[in-house]
């Protein structure tokens, strides 16, 4: 069986969510990845044949593909889907974006969130707000999947001997343009990817506060930070911050709450975290059943002293 994997990348840079969507699909056999963008995706097509089990990269360089459109990605993909079996995609905002096209393209059914693979045509995700977890299984003859990156651990970076292979794309279909990108720079880790995380919630009042009590406890860790939909939806923290089924799924080595209750929908995004700190005043809240370490208390005096100490 031959999978084609899309390949994440920016400024230059493979995303680790690749990484993990590539040991993903190694488990259904052969793995090809797809690198579309402009002429400096190259760069990063060397460096995807050099990941530990893959077979070949199809490098697409072309002007209308410089931004990864998903009107354009997924035509391409398609085109390629005639060699391959099954077309899987990280659980990103990007591989949401093209991998649903690719679907309707190929008439077949998109299976999304993927956590496990038991076969070739057996695959495992959660469903309401990963309350449940549902075994589903294809008849499709041309599989699509989104696999969740924190169920998969990273495919080395290293030691793989794929081989590059240059395709031609679609070109524009004039369905989409790209217009500009606000892009959030930080010194911080990237939040799907940091090992160590603090996540403010609405407890905390305000931007102004939620900023005075979270950066300095996350740069004494060397946190990336995050936020509750509440905080994000009140104003406090930028989208880009939101952790939860309606934002970004992490799963770091350490997670710090602090002022979140634990609404469904964000336990959903970080209750596969290997540890996690609860900060709250609501002893009854539902963080609580989660959290590893509980403290129960008014966080504008315990997480002060909390960075103070670290």
């Amino acid at each position: 069986m031959k999978t084609l994997v899309l390949v994440e990348h920016e400024n230059g840079d493979l995303k680790d969510a690749t990484l993990s969507a590539v040991t993903a699909a190694a488990s259904l056999g052969e793995v090809h990845l797809l690198v579309a963008g402009d002429a400096g995706a190259a760069a990063v097509a060397e460096a995807a044949a050099r990941i530990a089990g893959v077979g070949k990269v199809h490098l697409a360089e072309d002007a209308s593909l410089a931004h990864q459109l998903a009107e354009n990605v997924a035509p391409l993909a398609v085109s390629l889907m005639e060699g391959h079996d099954a077309f899987v995609a990280p659980a990103t905002t990007t591989g949401k974006n093209i991998a649903p096209r690719v679907a309707a393209l190929l008439d077949v059914m998109q299976i999304s969130d993927v956590i496990a693979i038991e076969g070739e045509d057996t695959f495992v995700r959660p469903i309401y707000a990963g309350n449940a977890i549902a075994t589903v299984k294809s008849s499709d003859a041309k599989k699509v999947l989104t696999v969740r990156a924190t169920a998969f651990d990273k495919a080395p970076r290293e030691g793989g001997s794929g081989t590059v292979e240059r395709v031609s794309g679609a070109g524009d279909q004039g369905l989409s343009s790209f217009v500009g990108a606000e892009i959030a720079a930080s010194e911080r880790p990237e939040l799907t990817s940091a090992k160590i995380i603090v996540s403010g919630g609405r407890a905390l009042g305000s931007a102004e506060q939620f900023h005075q009590y979270i950066d300095p406890l996350a740069d004494k860790l060397g946190a990336a930070v995050g936020a509750s939909r509440a905080a994000v939806d009140a104003g406090y923290a930028p989208n880009d911050y939101q952790v939860g089924q309606t934002g970004k799924i992490v799963a770091p080595e350490l997670y710090v709450a602090v002022g979140i209750s634990g609404a469904i929908q964000h336990l959903a995004g970080m209750k596969d975290s290997k540890l996690i700190v609860a900060i709250n005043k609501d002893e009854d809240a539902p963080i609580f059943q989660v959290a590893d370490i509980g403290l129960v208390g008014d966080l504008f005096k315990l997480v002060p002293e909390l960075t103070e100490k670290l």
